[in-house]
């Protein structure tokens, strides 16, 4: 399962943010994963909850965007929507000379941190 490995490198790339920006704690991680990143998103959720767990980000919410699969035809010039799985041969002239456009990202889009007094009260709680 390569999802928790890719969440606990989010944790780390984030808990180093929060330590240089000062933050004591992050309420909302979202990420951008393409529908071609054989990414998993239920799996890539319990991973991150995972991975949080003692950390500044645990009881971080995980938001995911998910972008959509884009080709382009070298020859004709043609866009389309790729779908799962992909089709990368062109939809117009058939040539198979095609570029991806989106599809295949996974990287972290927004960090939301935590207030003070907030944090405080989620992590009595905890």
């Amino acid at each position: 399962m390569h999802e928790m490995s890719i969440a606990m490198a989010v944790v780390c790339q984030v808990e180093e943010a929060a330590r240089a920006h000062g933050a004591e704690g992050v309420e909302t991680v979202t990420l951008s994963v393409g529908e071609l990143a054989g990414v998993v998103p239920d799996a890539l959720r319990f991973s991150f909850s995972l991975a949080c767990e003692g950390t500044v980000l645990a009881g971080a919410e995980l938001a995911i965007e998910q972008v959509a699969g884009r080709a382009r035809c070298e020859s004709c010039g043609r866009e389309w929507a790729t779908g799962v799985p992909p089709r990368l041969c062109c939809t117009r002239c058939g040539d198979s000379r095609t570029r991806l456009l989106s599809g295949r990202e996974l990287g972290i889009a927004t960090v939301r941190w935590a207030e003070g007094p907030q944090r405080a009260r989620a992590l009595e709680e905890l």
